[in-house]
């Protein structure tokens, strides 16, 4: 941050925000503190899916075990979630979890602020989003962090999934 702001002061350019991706657990547990000096955080879930459970996501018979709803996944989110808006940050998600639909109302009921999202997505994960309850979602959130297993996360998404939605 000292030396962006030396290079910017030099050049006579605004102020620029300077975040942070986090992509290892020990960044999630650190959030907190991270916080003090990142404006930002961007969750890069394939890598910490990869790290958080010891799955090398590109083993060609290991990666299908790379389940980024993983309920250990889920809790490092809601650790950095929670450690950045207690800093007034904002956190953004990035990776395949931020598209997929199943995952979508978890990651709003979790306080996520910003989805980074393929193009070609945009519209689907907008229209979804416009029909969430954000109460059912922090429910639905709650609960999934109470998992025992990715599986039992999507099982409890399925049963749940209606508890999100508006009925219009």
């Amino acid at each position: 941050r000292a030396l962006i702001d030396e290079l910017r002061a030099e050049l006579g350019a605004p102020p620029v925000e300077l975040g942070i991706m986090i992509e290892v657990p020990s960044a999630a547990l650190m959030a907190d503190l991270l916080a003090r000096e990142a404006d930002f955080f961007s969750i890069g879930t394939n890598d910490l899916t990869q790290y958080a459970l010891a799955i090398d996501r590109m083993h060609p018979t290991l990666a299908n075990q790379a389940d980024d709803l993983h309920p250990a996944v889920l809790r490092l989110i809601a650790k950095t979630v929670e450690g950045a808006h207690a800093a007034g940050k904002w956190v953004g998600v990035c990776g395949n979890l931020a598209s997929k639909r199943e995952a979508v109302p978890i990651l709003v009921g979790l306080g996520v602020d910003e989805l980074s999202i393929a193009f070609k997505e945009i519209p689907t994960v907008k229209a979804q989003i416009r029909t969430l309850s954000l109460a059912g979602c922090r429910q639905l959130a709650e609960q999934a962090l109470q998992c025992a297993s990715a599986a039992e996360v999507r099982a409890l998404g399925n049963i749940q999934a209606d508890r999100c939605h508006l009925r219009i």
